[in-house]
């Protein structure tokens, strides 16, 4: 094989390695832009301290919008509170266990619930 051929076949494979590892690194990044952005507002602009947080993860949503932060407080392990983190952060909405909601806790009982106009 002449040289130029396999330049030609090495800036082909290259490419193309490229082009299908894209859409994994746009989905892994934006997934921790948005982890890092909630936890930041919740440290800063909430005053939580980082011991009060169990975790913040970052999801890619298939429904829209794409990326989101789904949050548990060590207080409350078994609620998830979902937030979106486009332009300002916001709490959109929380998931409560099945076990919890067997148990009998609602919507009233949750101690980080941050009610927007819509969700009241």
């Amino acid at each position: 094989m002449s040289k130029t051929k396999k330049i030609v076949s090495w800036t082909i494979g290259i490419t193309l390695i490229v082009l299908i590892l894209t859409p994994f690194i746009y989905v892994k990044v934006n997934k921790m832009i948005y982890a890092h952005r909630v936890t930041t507002y919740l440290t800063e602009q909430k005053h939580y301290s980082p011991d009060e947080i169990e975790s913040v993860e970052g999801v890619w949503s298939v429904k829209l919008p794409p990326f989101l932060a789904v949050v548990k407080f060590k207080d409350e392990p078994d609620v998830e509170y979902i937030y979106f983190a486009h332009n300002d952060v916001i709490q959109f909405s929380h998931r409560i266990s099945e076990e919890a909601q067997k148990s009998g806790k609602t919507k009233s009982d949750l101690k980080h619930f941050a009610p927007t106009d819509d969700q009241q």
